[in-house]
């Protein structure tokens, strides 16, 4: 399965990925949406920042899912995980506050994260809030690169 995980720009966290600092993609929900049962080892998982085209790609290594979420188990977990997730200690307090309601967790390890050529996805029949989409194929939602700068004759 392919996935595309879109990501807020102003976390920055794409490049985290790139840099190897951030080895996990954490996904929380107040209920199970995608990713929850969606993703699985050896999975590609393709990621765009919002408004933007796909940039980087990695493959997921394992997962684990965490279920019943409560404020007290919110901060274990990121207390654990949240630096391998890309999040620092001084953004921490503001990521439990953040986290503190979802109920359900799914992490994703990454391996092998590399840059791609910039494409843009098609992304209707998701709904415009997705910010996570799981497909069998990147090549059923991939938009054709159309060239920008056409010689000028």
């Amino acid at each position: 399965m392919d996935h595309v995980a879109i990501m807020k720009k102003s976390w920055g966290l794409i490049p985290k990925i790139l840099n190897g600092r951030k080895k996990i993609e954490s996904r929380w929900g107040i209920n199970r949406c995608c990713p929850w049962g969606k993703v699985q080892s050896g999975d590609t998982v393709y990621f765009k920042n919002a408004g933007e085209p796909v940039t980087a790609v990695a493959t997921v290594s394992r997962i684990e899912q965490f279920e019943n979420l409560n404020p007290v188990s919110v901060r274990k977990l990121l207390q654990k995980y949240g630096g391998d997730d890309g999040i620092s200690v001084t953004n921490l307090e503001s990521t439990i506050a953040w986290a503190r309601k979802k109920r359900y967790c799914t992490l994703i390890y990454l391996q092998n994260p590399r840059l791609v050529d910039p494409f843009n996805i098609d992304k209707r029949g998701f709904g415009s809030a997705a910010a996570w989409l799981t497909i069998p194929s990147i090549d059923q939602i991939r938009l054709p690169v159309l060239n920008r700068y056409p010689n000028n004759r």
